[in-house]
């Protein structure tokens, strides 16, 4: 499942907590950690000061996260935090990305420079987000938005990979249209249909998931089914547009209209993973 992790990590918020419930879950138990610090740009005689107080801050979250620091691969990086972010991901080769956030709408992430909606907006890796005004709860309940795409089928993976190493774990696919469709001459409305799809993919993997279907607002709605079924973490696939000048460059147009996945990332009630379609090649 997720083999090699990057935590990028300020030190504040729940991120520290989160690592310790994902490495709960068997799979995730034998992950290769990496422990990105970011030190920003500052004058040569503040660097060696600058790493040495990020090198203790490290070895303070390692023995915090419960870790052994002897297998905890530390990087400490000079620069701006939201494209190293990206640059360590792609060099290590993570399958998870774990970020905090404060949860900013997009105008205030955008004027704060923010660095993991930066992230959340560019990568293509899968990103766990932790938002600092959530009560972090152990992972047992899961919900994943199911959209019939082949990325939402690869979101469907991951959660069924996750509810399966769980002891009484559990977990629900949220289907959400516009309107609700009446039903074909089969006796099955569209949305009955792509649930039925996801509910034998789940059986692939030997999880038993529970269809929900909903009418409403894609975004807000899949947020309240999260609140009403109490989950832990929310599984979600995007096919957000991606930038297509540079990654260097946020995406203004993305971030300031209506993405559902930003959305959710500010409202939801539990850590929201990210998982995106790979670049071609990848």
């Amino acid at each position: 499942m997720f083999r090699n992790l990057l935590i990028a990590d300020s030190g504040q918020g729940h991120v520290e907590e989160m690592v310790r419930m994902l490495r709960a879950i068997p799979p995730a138990a034998a992950a290769r950690v990496n422990l990105l610090h970011v030190i920003g740009e500052q004058g040569s005689a503040d660097v060696e000061e600058h790493r040495n107080r990020a090198e203790g801050l490290m070895r303070d979250a390692i023995t915090r996260m419960g870790l052994d620091g002897t297998t905890v691969n530390t990087l400490v990086r000079q620069g701006d935090t939201k494209t190293l972010v990206l640059m360590v991901a792609e060099e290590l080769g993570a399958d998870l990305i774990v970020m905090g956030s404060r949860g900013m709408n997009r105008l205030q992430a955008i004027l704060s420079n923010s660095a993991s909606q930066y992230v959340f907006q560019l990568s293509t890796r899968p990103m766990l987000l932790v938002r600092d005004d959530l009560y972090i709860h152990a992972i047992n309940r899961i919900m994943v938005t199911v959209d019939g795409t082949g990325v939402g089928d690869d979101a469907i993976r991951l959660a069924c990979e996750l509810v399966a190493a769980i002891p009484g774990g559990s977990l629900t696919g949220v289907h959400v249209t516009r309107q609700d469709l009446a039903p074909s001459r089969g006796g099955k409305s569209p949305a009955d249909e792509v649930l039925d799809k996801a509910v034998q993919r789940a059986r692939s993997f030997g999880v038993t998931m529970k269809p929900v279907h909903k009418v409403g607002d894609t975004a807000r709605t899949v947020c309240a089914a999260a609140e009403e079924a109490r989950a832990d973490l929310l599984v979600i696939a995007s096919q957000d547009r991606r930038p297509v000048v540079a990654k260097n460059f946020v995406d203004i147009d993305r971030l300031l209209g209506s993405s559902v996945s930003d959305y959710i990332r500010v409202h939801a009630p539990a850590p929201v993973l990210l998982v995106r379609e790979p670049e071609r090649g990848r």
